[in-house]
């Protein structure tokens, strides 16, 4: 495969979470707005858990696979770079072109740095194990809560925003491979 494909199929993807995000928005506005930090980190925890969960016992109870799971991922991840910049607060503050104008640039940002990456490893993610790009969104969770608890003030590692990005790119790769 090339990274034009790998590009086209990375739009494809965060064109069907858009859609799918600017439904909910109809639906519920954007509620997301009053969630903190760490419950958004907690719901991101969730999504990737059922997703090792449906991996590891082969089963589905409630009728949805793992490819909306992994939708979820990269739609709250994003919701988790807009409360970065923006703060939680207590009643929705934005309208739906807002909160669209702030999915599509950090969805940008995600695309941007997919591209870059991809040129560097040379499309490595398609020679990954489905199960592996589960593992590596867990352990950014897991280091997302770490860097809560110390207020975001790390020494030597990323921050949560490049974290968040990581989860992003990991769950767009889910869902192209789970289209193809």
């Amino acid at each position: 495969m090339n990274t034009v494909n790998t590009e086209k199929q990375f739009k494809d993807a965060l064109k069907e979470c858009r859609a799918l995000f600017e439904k909910k928005l109809h639906d519920y506005s954007a509620s997301w707005r009053i969630l903190r930090p760490s419950s958004l980190t907690d719901q991101l925890f969730i999504k990737a858990k059922r997703i090792r969960s449906l991996e590891i016992k082969k089963e589905a109870r409630i009728n949805e696979g793992m490819r909306p799971e992994f939708i979820a991922l990269i739609n709250y991840g994003i919701i988790g770079l807009i409360q970065l910049e923006k703060g939680f607060v207590d009643e929705i503050d934005i309208n739906t072109k807002e909160a669209l104008a702030l999915y599509d640039h950090y969805a940008q940002d995600a695309l941007d740095l997919m591209t870059k990456k991809n040129h560097d490893y040379d499309e490595a993610w398609r020679s990954m194990r489905l199960s592996s790009y589960t593992d590596f969104i867990l352990t950014k969770i897991q280091r997302i809560k770490e860097l809560e608890d110390i207020h975001g003030e790390a020494i030597a590692s990323e921050g949560i925003d490049s974290n968040l990005m990581d989860i992003i790119n990991y769950a767009v790769f889910g869902v192209i491979r789970l289209s193809e």
